[in-house]
């Protein structure tokens, strides 16, 4: 057996656990690069604090999904004030921009040096300033990964920059930040996650260690994010959730993911569409569609076995079988009024194009069978 584990130098999980960050800055610097979203009323209790603390304080307001530009300047705007470590506070886009911004405040260069497919794509050298990721959403797990996503608007799809030194010095995830989401934020974030426990358990190159996160989250993530979604002030839901999350996190910087993220990051970069919402809605398709080509093709499966345990495990049922466990995430989806695909602005016209450059993305390599073009398609149009 082998193992290779990365993540966060640092992970703190806990109610009320914002409240201690004078502790943990301490010894950081003076002049901090502070990444927020822009809705000023989350976290203000936390917003009060950080004003309280004897820091020279640049703040940028991250209120869209990082793209080449935004990136550019608040790594200027960042240089420019000689920040000397980095805090992100907010989403997936605000904790991404901060590993990036922390990774290029500490190396030469610009960004096209340092992105995937459309830059050079060449390795840091140093490592990142100091970086203090705090998610205020359960859903990206962003803060224990190594990487950070970001938009071409120009060519219409997503990138990353990608290093180990990106991975945050500490990840601080606190469930009482994520009281303020609204219901349909808590719905779309939380089916990230879900999605982030899921499809790392069912890959084709399953880790260990990453089974025993997606064995304690999968059975956690549904009704939890139905109670969340009905009552935003569950503390017990809002905790258990920010606990998936952060499990997701683990699992996809340390397992693969499959043809959900597939398909998310082109069908994000073509249209725009929130990411959670792409996730939780390609999910029943995708779950059928790997299930009905893995009984033709690979019957003795293991993925299949798994199948079978989530769907279980999801339903409250021993006896449940997986069509069972699809039928409850259909119904979940529903429950959480996840918009179709036909709501996002996409047409079945763009079916091919969609395909086309989601069959040989990162994550669809790691989906438990190869599939199709036609089965591709399938998944899509039982998605619209």
């Amino acid at each position: 057996m082998k193992i290779d584990f990365s993540t966060s130098k640092r992970i703190i999980f806990g109610n009320g656990e914002f409240r201690n960050i004078p502790e943990y800055i301490k010894g950081l610097g003076s002049r901090v690069f502070f990444i927020r979203g822009n809705n000023p009323f989350y976290g203000k209790e936390f917003f009060e604090l950080i004003e309280t603390l004897n820091l020279e304080i640049t703040y940028f307001i991250v209120n869209k999904e990082p793209d080449i530009f935004l990136l550019i300047s608040a790594v200027k705007l960042a240089r420019e004030n000689n920040c000397e470590f980095v805090i992100g506070f907010g989403g997936g886009s605000v904790i991404d921009t901060g590993k990036a911004v922390a990774a290029l405040l500490n190396n030469e260069g610009d960004l096209m040096d340092y992105l995937e497919v459309v830059g050079k794509g060449l390795p840091l050298k140093n490592p990142s300033k100091p970086y203090i990721a705090i998610p205020s959403t359960a859903g990206t797990g962003s803060e224990v990964t190594r990487n950070a996503v970001i938009d071409v608007p120009e060519k219409n799809i997503k990138v990353s920059m990608r290093n180990a030194y990106m991975l945050p010095t500490i990840a601080l995830v606190d469930p009482e930040l994520t009281l303020d989401l609204p219901p349909q934020i808590t719905a779309t974030t939380g089916m990230d996650a879900f999605v982030q426990v899921l499809e790392p358990y069912v890959c084709n190159s399953p880790n260990p260690m990453v089974d025993m996160f997606c064995r304690d989250a999968i059975p956690r993530a549904p009704v939890n994010l139905l109670k969340a979604y009905r009552d935003g002030s569950n503390m017990e839901a809002r905790e258990n959730m920010a606990w998936v999350s952060l499990l997701g996190g683990l699992s996809l910087a340390n397992a693969k993911l499959g043809a959900v993220h597939g398909f998310a990051g082109p069908i994000g970069g073509m249209f725009h569409a929130q990411h959670g919402a792409i996730c939780a809605c390609l999910l029943p398709g995708v779950m059928q569609v790997n299930v009905e080509t893995l009984i033709k093709r690979d019957a003795g499966s293991s993925a299949l076995k798994r199948y079978h345990e989530i769907s279980t495990w999801i339903t409250g049922d021993a006896k449940a079988h997986i069509g069972d466990g699809v039928l409850y995430v259909e119904e979940l989806c529903k429950n959480l009024k996840i918009p179709r695909l036909s709501e996002m602005g996409i047409t079945k016209e763009d079916f091919p194009q969609i395909v086309e450059k989601s069959k040989n993305s990162s994550s669809m390599k790691g989906n438990p069978v190869h599939l199709s073009e036609e089965e591709l398609t399938r998944i899509l149009e039982q998605s619209y």
